[in-house]
C-alpha cells in the first residue's frame, strides 16, 4: 500500500509495554514538596504521614505511629487542632491488620470527611483527603510491614 504524506498509515500496528501501577504510593506524591516527599519515603514500616493542605495549620504534619491516635480540640488529644470547626473528641485513627489506618469519628458534631464524603468509619488509601473541621488532611503510608512467614 503507497501512502502520500498527507495521508496517515494506518496499516501498521503499534505495541507499547504495560504501566506498572503496583506501587500506588508514587501518585499521591505528586506535588508535593520536596521535604514532604523526603518524609513520607522515610517513613517507618506500618507508620503514616497526615500532611495538611488547607486549614489553620497548612504545612503540617502528623504522624500516625500508635494503633489508635485520637485528634480533636482538647488539648491532650494526640493531634491536638485547635479551632471551633473541631470537636474535643473529634475522630481517632485506627491501625488495621495490614500496617494501613483508618479513620472513625467519634460522635463529632461537624462530622469526618473522606474524600469529601461524611464517614462514621473508613480505611485510609494513599492520597485519601481526611477533613477535619476546617482541616483537610492527606493520607500517606509508610511501607507495608512483610508478611508474616507461615
Amino acid at each position: 500500500m503507497s501512502s502520500t504524506p498527507t495521508e496517515p498509515d494506518t496499516s501498521s500496528t503499534q505495541i507499547f509495554g504495560a504501566v506498572d501501577l503496583t506501587d500506588d504510593r508514587e501518585v499521591p506524591l505528586l506535588g508535593l514538596s520536596q521535604q514532604d516527599r523526603a518524609a513520607i519515603t522515610a517513613l517507618p514500616v506500618g507508620t503514616a504521614l497526615m500532611l495538611v493542605g488547607e486549614g489553620p495549620a497548612t504545612g503540617s504534619r502528623f504522624l500516625l505511629d500508635a494503633d489508635q491516635t485520637t485528634v480533636g480540640r482538647h488539648p491532650r488529644a494526640d493531634i491536638f487542632l485547635d479551632d471551633v470547626t473541631v470537636s474535643r473528641k473529634h475522630a481517632v485513627f485506627i491501625r488495621q491488620s495490614d500496617g494501613g489506618f483508618a479513620v472513625r469519628d467519634s460522635g463529632s458534631l461537624n462530622g469526618t470527611y473522606v474524600n469529601r464524603e461524611r464517614v462514621e468509619q473508613a480505611v485510609l488509601h494513599p492520597g485519601d483527603e481526611v477533613q477535619i473541621g476546617k482541616y483537610r488532611m492527606t493520607y500517606h503510608p509508610g511501607p507495608a510491614p512483610a508478611p508474616a512467614p507461615q
